[in-house]
């Protein structure tokens, strides 16, 4: 065999082990979503009667959804739960049918998909946004697969078409004609927009679509109030303890992360790579199961989820609807951007803000602050601990006002905050580090 021929066949097992290495991802990335399906479902089916969650699904259907409707109250926990794994189910089956690789942008989106189905998305207010961007894919002559995670996000305005159809008195046959329609045009417009406000805080903030979401959120409440309709504020939120569900979620983050440290070792990874994750500053886009692998991601992930579900529970907060949505929101981002490195700066930050206030950390709010805007965990992780605990200070002061301006029906009201932070501060930092290089080289 020459040189020629051994190069060939060199290449040509690269490309096997590749395959087989993307067919393990794959394979474990189903698994994973599968189990929190079931973490999910199996609950909801001890704690509820079927007739009891069918009534509590058609409840939160029929809500009205905006910032902050915990479903936990409205359909119970078992509806709540349940609407959850079928929102995780249907968009899986999506990913599936499209015949993705899955990737740490997927498991996100997949994992934020069940955060906020127990507060805001359910199947009647997503399945409108989705179609719409599956239409601009058909009108631009672009595969779907390309848009299917804007076609995720973009469902963050869920509650305008709940509100169209079930909130401004309207009949019902007209309600759902025009929540239905105002669903396929947002849907449709979100990909062109999303791919333009990713400069405007040049990938700081995780959650892009959030901040084009409150955009188009901020311009559809404007008209709705142009033309005397009014969005009345929302604040229905689950006040009673619930030690069962900590014990779950906390078990469940356990899992991930022996699972996670045990197929580190077991693999041709090492905890070297899961130093090199927390090296990286999460900055988009940081896809750390293409980048890591997925066992190193899973270690990651099942920390994150220990971390922010301590935090809520050490501060006597309560898992509602809301801030299990956002620990499920941070699990997932683990996967694309979030580590134990860059996201707890900016909790921090949120709970020294949250001092300030009359409510102090344990609130509603402050709860959602901290696990929500650690969306601007790249500043932590690019600019240092220092700078993510201001920008986790400023974020909270930002997130509790702006969410006037699109009256709950962005749900990713962090992602728009985010975004503001992100374009004020990262110039600032910008400038402060070239200084500081001046100054040691001329030094030097």
């Amino acid at each position: 065999m020459n040189n020629l021929d051994k190069a060939l066949a060199r290449h040509q097992h690269e490309i096997e082990e590749q395959e087989i290495e993307k067919h393990m991802i794959n394979r474990r990335s189903y698994i994973l979503v599968f189990l929190l399906f079931f973490t999910l479902m199996i609950p909801a089916l001890i704690i509820s009667t079927p007739s009891e969650i069918i009534e509590g699904l058609y409840q939160i259907i029929i809500s009205p959804s905006n910032l902050t409707t915990d479903y936990f109250v409205v359909g119970g926990l078992g509806g709540s739960l349940v609407n959850s794994a079928l929102i995780l189910l249907m968009y899986t089956l999506v990913v599936r049918r499209l015949d993705l690789d899955m990737s740490g942008s997927l498991i996100a989106a997949l994992f934020l998909m069940a955060g906020f189905a127990l507060f805001g998305k359910n199947l009647y207010n997503s399945f409108p946004i989705t179609l719409g961007v599956f239409l601009n894919s058909r009108f631009t002559k672009q595969p779907f697969e390309k848009n299917i995670l804007p076609a995720m996000y973009a469902t963050a305005l869920g509650p305008l078409v709940s509100q169209i159809t079930f909130g401004l008195g309207l009949s019902l046959w007209l309600g759902v004609l025009l929540g239905i329609l105002v669903g396929i045009i947002v849907g449709f417009i979100v990909p062109p927009l999303a791919a333009n406000t990713l400069r405007f805080h040049a990938g700081f903030n995780l959650y892009n679509v959030g901040f084009t979401a409150g955009l188009i959120g901020m311009l559809a409440v404007g008209l709705l109030r142009m033309f005397g309709r009014e969005i009345p504020a929302n604040g229905i939120v689950f006040e009673n303890p619930t030690p069962i569900l900590n014990t779950v979620v906390m078990l469940s983050w356990g899992l991930f992360t022996l699972v996670g440290a045990f197929l580190v070792y077991k693999s041709k990874y090492s905890l070297n790579q899961f130093i090199d994750l927390t090296n990286n500053s999460g900055r988009l886009v940081a896809d750390f199961i293409n980048i890591y692998g997925f066992e190193v991601t899973l270690l990651n992930m099942g920390l994150m989820g220990l971390i922010s579900t301590a935090y809520v529970i050490l501060i006597n907060g309560n898992l509602t609807g809301p801030t299990l949505g956002g620990i499920l929101t941070v699990v997932g981002f683990a996967a694309f951007g979030k580590h134990v490195k860059n996201a707890p700066p900016i909790m921090l930050g949120v709970f020294i803000a949250s001092l300030f206030t009359g409510g102090g950390p344990e609130t509603n709010a402050a709860l959602l602050g901290a696990l929500f805007g650690t969306a601007l965990a790249p500043i932590a992780g690019h600019y240092g601990i220092l700078s993510g605990a201001i920008a986790g200070f400023f974020h909270y002061a930002m997130v509790v006002n702006v969410s006037y301006l699109h009256a709950g029906v962005n749900l990713y009201n962090n992602g728009f905050s985010a975004g503001f932070i992100a374009a004020i501060l990262v110039p600032i930092l910008d400038t402060v580090q070239e200084a500081r290089r001046s100054r040691q080289d001329e030094y030097e």
